[in-house]
C-alpha cells in the first residue's frame, strides 16, 4: 500500500466554491488548504494513482496528512497466523454460529465443540458463549487456559444485556473470576448480584436473542479475537484485555468498562505465642 494512500475511514471531497475537505475516521469535516497546489495532483497522491513528477508543495501537503495521522501506515488487516488458525467454540449455537462465520471469513478455523474436548490438541484459543447466565464455577477451569497458552475469550447474557470480557492470553490477564469480583465490588446490590448469578430465578415471558444482536455479539467477539491473531492495533479507548463490554440487546448500545486482575489475597500471619 502506498504510503501517500488515505487511510481506511479518512476521505476527502471537493466542496462546491470552498475547495477540499477532509473527512476524518471520526467523522469530522476539516477544511485543507492547497495553496497553489492543484487539487486533482493532491487527490491522485492521496488515492495513490499518482504519476506525475515529485513537486515539493505537494509532498509538503502529503506530509501535512501523515502528520495528522491520516495516511495509512500498511494494511489493515495482517493475514490470520497458521499456528493460531485452530479456534474452539464452545457454547450457545445462537452465538457459536454467527462467530464461527465471522472467524472463517478472516481466516480462522473454527470449531464447534463440547467443553470437554475443547483443548484436546492445544488449540490456539478457546471461545465460551452463553445464552444466559454464567453458572458458579462454569468458567472455573477455563481461566487457568491462558497459563498454557491457550487464549481465553467468553460472552454471557444477563436478561436484555449482554457482557463481552476482556479476552485473557496470558499469565496475569484478566479471567472471568475477575469480572465477576469487580463487578460484585462495584455495585451497592452485590448480595442481589450474587443471588441472581446463583439462581434460582422466577421470569415470565423470556427474552429471545435475535439474530441482530447475536450477530453483533458475535462481531465484538471476532473482532477481539482477530486483533489478537495478529496482533492488529486496537481502535482506541481501553485496552482490549483490560475492557468489559455490556451490550444492550435492544438498542445495541455498547458501554466499555475498565477492568483489572484481581490480586491474590495475601495469607494470614501465623499466630505467634
Amino acid at each position: 500500500m502506498s504510503r501517500s494512500q488515505l487511510a481506511p475511514g479518512v476521505e476527502v471531497v471537493a466542496v462546491p466554491g470552498r475547495g477540499l475537505a477532509v473527512r476524518t475516521a471520526d467523522g469530522e469535516f476539516l477544511s485543507v488548504r492547497t495553496g497553489e497546489t492543484v487539487q486533482d495532483a493532491l487527490l491522485a497522491r492521496l488515492s495513490g494513482t499518482a504519476t506525475g513528477e515529485p513537486d515539493a508543495e505537494l509532498d509538503r501537503l502529503v506530509r501535512a496528512f501523515a502528520d495528522a495521522g491520516y495516511l495509512a501506515e500498511g494494511p489493515q488487516r495482517p493475514a490470520w497466523p497458521g499456528e493460531r488458525r485452530d479456534v474452539r467454540l464452545v457454547g450457545d449455537p445462537v452465538l457459536t454460529g454467527p462467530l464461527a462465520a465471522y472467524l472463517r471469513a478472516e481466516g480462522a478455523e473454527p470449531q464447534p465443540t463440547a467443553p470437554e474436548d475443547a483443548t484436546h490438541g492445544q488449540p490456539a484459543a478457546v471461545v465460551w458463549c452463553l445464552d444466559g447466565p454464567v453458572p458458579e464455577g462454569l468458567w472455573d477451569a477455563a481461566d487457568r487456559l491462558p497459563e498454557r497458552g491457550v487464549a481465553w475469550l467468553r460472552c454471557h447474557r444477563e436478561g436484555w444485556q449482554a457482557y463481552v470480557e476482556p479476552l485473557a492470553a496470558a499469565t496475569g490477564d484478566v479471567t472471568s473470576a475477575h469480572v465477576r469480583a469487580r463487578r460484585l465490588a462495584a455495585t451497592p446490590a452485590h448480595r442481589e448480584l450474587d443471588a441472581y448469578w446463583s439462581g434460582p430465578r422466577t421470569s415470565g415471558r423470556s427474552v429471545r436473542l435475535t439474530a441482530p444482536a447475536a450477530g453483533f455479539v458475535a462481531a465484538l467477539l471476532a473482532d477481539d479475537l482477530t486483533r489478537w491473531a495478529t496482533g492488529a492495533p486496537d481502535p482506541g479507548g481501553l485496552p482490549a484485555r483490560r475492557r468489559l463490554r455490556r451490550v444492550d440487546l435492544r438498542t445495541l448500545n455498547v458501554t466499555e468498562h475498565p477492568v483489572l486482575p484481581v490480586p491474590d489475597v495475601a495469607p494470614m500471619p501465623e499466630k505467634t505465642r
